[in-house]
């Protein structure tokens, strides 16, 4: 199996180039190669390729900033994919693409289906469905698989944000009305693997859902967090009310994740494993 993968320094990319299997290859491409902010040079890059399937695993995903720069986000995370979608066209191979939760108003307590009604909160949200419109107008065999909460060993997430402050506080607030499936970068990236092999084959593809489980608020995440790592930090519960950001967070991120175990055989993962890898882990941080 040859993959083309759109990104290298984001945790689901790192994770890809971590847990290859031996018979596949993959060229990753970084900024240099293909900018997501000139959709053309994806397309492009596309073409020139001799792969089997290509994997989508860089976006905008600075969520507040995207309130500011909403024409730029948009760019890298619609039109991108997009032209990225045109060019499998042409070249009869599937598009592999993350996208997110936040494409959800986040409203009742129900895990959102596939299929359900979307209506995105924040400009990284609105870029985001964009994104999958513009894939799914391609006509291209296409995966676009939404996730939600994503960590692993590499800085920059939840987990490893935790683990800082923990060693260094005796307390910290954090959101208790938030409800989701904190999902590892890793499982994601065997998730993957597993759907491009699988659509090269000739299985479909389309919209789905892959998120951890149980589900659980950041407040209850971070209590785990230093439970494992047995720090004395305790944590106290904050409503999203009281957190200033400038992008609205869905409150309800449960995702009904039924439809890719049909397809492609995976369970949701436990992230409670997750953490304890990323615990153990943590001076892997190439």
């Amino acid at each position: 199996m040859r993959l083309l993968v759109f990104g290298t320094t984001g945790q689901v990319a790192k994770e890809l180039a971590r847990r290859r299997p031996q018979d596949c290859t993959i060229r990753f491409l970084d900024r240099r190669d293909a900018d997501l902010s000139d959709p053309a040079a994806c397309h492009a890059a596309i073409l020139a390729s001799d792969v089997d399937a290509v994997i989508n695993a860089a976006a905008w995903t600075a969520v507040d900033d995207a309130e500011m720069h909403e024409a730029r986000a948009t760019t890298i995370n619609a039109d991108a994919p997009g032209a990225m979608a045109a060019a499998c066209l042409r070249m009869n191979i599937p598009l592999l693409h993350l996208s997110t939760d936040y494409v959800f108003d986040g409203a009742g307590q129900l895990p959102f289906a596939p299929s359900d009604p979307v209506a995105p909160l924040s400009a990284y949200g609105r870029s985001k469905l964009a994104g999958e419109n513009a894939i799914r107008l391609t006509g291209a065999h296409h995966l676009i698989l939404r996730t939600s909460w994503v960590f692993s060993p590499y800085d920059g997430n939840f987990v490893t944000t935790m683990l800082r402050l923990g060693a260094s506080r005796n307390e910290v607030a954090v959101i208790a009305d938030q409800i989701g499936g904190p999902t590892p970068a890793g499982d994601i990236a065997d998730a993957l693997f597993v759907a491009a092999r699988g659509m090269i084959g000739g299985k479909p593809g389309g919209t789905h859902h892959f998120a951890g489980a149980p589900d659980t608020s950041w407040a209850n995440l971070a209590r785990h967090v230093m439970d494992q790592a047995g720090l004395d930090c305790a944590v106290r519960d904050l409503p999203s009310s009281d957190y200033p950001a400038l992008a609205v967070r869905p409150l309800n991120s449960r995702l009904d994740c039924a439809s890719f175990t049909l397809t492609f055989g995976l369970e949701r993962p436990d992230w409670r494993r997750g953490v304890k890898e990323v615990i153990l882990n943590l001076g892997d941080k190439t």
